[in-house]
Parts: C-alpha cells; structure tokens; sequence
C-alpha cells in the first residue's frame, strides 16, 4: 500500500493552464477573403453599390400620371412582349383557334408568369379591339404605366444617401432608345429618367421590351414642361449638363459628373431645342474619333453613365 502510495504521489494534479488559448493564437486565419468581401477595396465597394441597388425601395409612382393602356396584336408580337417580361394584365386568345407553336408558348408564359387573366373571345370581338389588324388569333393587353414625379427622382436619391443622377430626354420618340436609356441608368446606379409630357417616346411595350425588364425597378417621370423641371433641378443643386455636337466642354474634362448631376440628351436629328439648351449649365461633346456625325440617345446615354460612374466609384 505505502508504494502504490508513493506511485500516486508522484503523479502531477491539475495545473493552471493557457485553456488552448496559445494554441489557437498559433492558428492561421484561413485562406484571404474575395476581393469583394474586403473592407475598402474597390471591388468591395462595387458588390455594395450593386447590392444596395437590389434592395433599392421603389419610387412612388402615379403622380406624373398615365399612360393610357396598350394592346399587343400578332402571334409573334405577343410571344416576344411575354418574353421581354413586358406587363400584362389579360391575354386574348380567338376561340378555335389554330394551335401551332407560338400560341402555345404564349398560353405557357402567361400561365407561368401568373396574374395574366386569360380570355377566350370571338374572332369578330377581337376584330373590334384591334380595329381591324392582323392579331393572328392573339392579343396581349399592356395595362396603363405610371409615371413618377420628376421630385420623387430626387427624393430616391436622398434615401439611399446619394448625389441624384437622373437622365432627361429632349424630343427622343422612339421607345426603343427610352429603353435602352433605362437599362442603361440601372446598369450605371442612376436613379431614373425624365421624359416630357408631349412629343416624347412613352413607357410602351415596346420600351419595356428595349428595358429587359430593368423598367421594373428604375423609375420614368413625366415632366409637363422640361423646361421648368430642369430649372428645378438646377435650384435644388444638381448640374444641367447638355449633350451636344458642339458642345464647349468635352466629356473627360467634366468634374460636374461627380456630384448631383442631371444629364440631357437631345434627338439624333435635331439634337437639344432651344431652351433647353439655352437652361443647360454645361452642354458637352462625346469625342468621336471614327468620325461618326451623333449617337442615338440610348449609346450617348451610356457613355456619359459609363464615365459618372466611374467617377464617383
């Protein structure tokens, strides 16, 4: 007993120990992070701009008004007008109707998408719809779009903490390139896109097509007199900066396009009117070292986004 004793005696007891503390402090940190994940690179600040953007809060719409609604006619029209993710609020289908592939891709997306009412009409009824066209058994109704307010652009931008970039449209007519301009101020973190009352391109079907659905989540407002809504712009402290041929300034010398800035973009023909470009703070050129004469408005829009962006990243 006494050396079974002596045998457990010389075992050590409990020590006061670092509890694993020096060994984790030996531990690597695990592999570096993406570029994107680290505070303050670049990359970092992109992915937090673009994520910001998704959870953008919409802008509330209605107070520039409405549109009035539009009707898609023709199986081919209708098909790609579903694709494009243009709004619909009913699909009219011709009673008896010969069932080939397109109907029935047509029949698929609205079911798909949900919220389409379908509806089975008479040749003669769809005849009075579309007063006469050719609508090949099909018609896709488009319900009216509203318009935001040119001060709810700038309300968007004092939400998320952001110099307003808003793109103004001086007599562009055709929808496609009000589409391409939308696209183009989503892609680029812009906070949407001013269009007159009257002789101006509108949110139609087309344009939503043009869109690829980014007119979803970038506002249009309407501007009874364009005018007048630049001269509120300028008075609540965003630059009028003017797209023009002959502008004075070139575009890579323009500091105003980092901070609060509205851009203009005139017609491909006439470019700005007037007093428009009489309103403008700065009417600037896009050097164009090929020797073309002018851009349509959906590509001068974006160069011009293209280089604010840059700018204030």
């Amino acid at each position: 007993m006494a050396a079974n004793n002596r045998r457990m005696s010389g075992k050590k007891g409990a020590q006061v120990g670092s509890g694993g503390q020096r060994r984790k402090g030996l531990e690597g940190r695990g592999p570096t992070p993406p570029a994107e994940m680290r505070k303050g690179h670049k990359k970092n600040r992109i992915a937090n701009a673009k994520a910001k953007q998704a959870v953008r809060r919409p802008v509330a719409r209605g107070r520039g008004g409405k549109s009035a609604s539009e009707l898609v006619v023709g199986r081919n029209p209708v098909v790609e007008a579903l694709r494009g993710g243009v709004p619909a609020s009913t699909l009219y289908v011709q009673q008896f109707i010969d069932n080939d592939e397109r109907v029935r891709e047509a029949l698929q997306l609205a079911a798909e998408r949900g919220g389409i009412n379908l509806m089975e009409a008479p040749r003669p009824e769809l005849d009075r719809m579309t007063n006469g066209l050719n609508h090949q058994g099909l018609v896709l109704q488009v319900p009216p779009y509203e318009y935001a307010h040119p001060e709810d652009l700038l309300d968007a931008a004092a939400d998320e903490g952001e110099d307003p970039l808003v793109v103004a449209l001086d007599g562009v007519t055709d929808p496609r390139n009000l589409g391409a301009v939308v696209r183009s101020v989503s892609a680029f973190g812009g906070h949407g896109v001013v269009v007159p009352e009257r002789r101006s391109a509108g949110m139609t079907a087309g344009a939503w097509k043009t869109s690829a659905g980014t007119a979803a989540r970038t506002p249009v407002a309407r501007a009874t007199n364009l005018t007048r809504s630049l001269e509120a712009y300028k008075k609540a402290g965003l630059t009028v900066v003017g797209l023009a041929a002959d502008g004075e300034a070139e575009l890579g010398d323009l500091e105003a396009l980092e901070g609060p800035v509205v851009i203009v973009v005139g017609s491909e023909g006439k470019g700005l009117s007037r007093l428009v470009g009489e309103t403008c703070d700065f009417r600037v050129r896009i050097p164009m070292p090929g020797g073309a004469e002018s851009l349509n408005a959906g590509v001068a829009a974006g160069i011009v986004l293209y280089e604010a962006s840059r700018r204030r990243s």
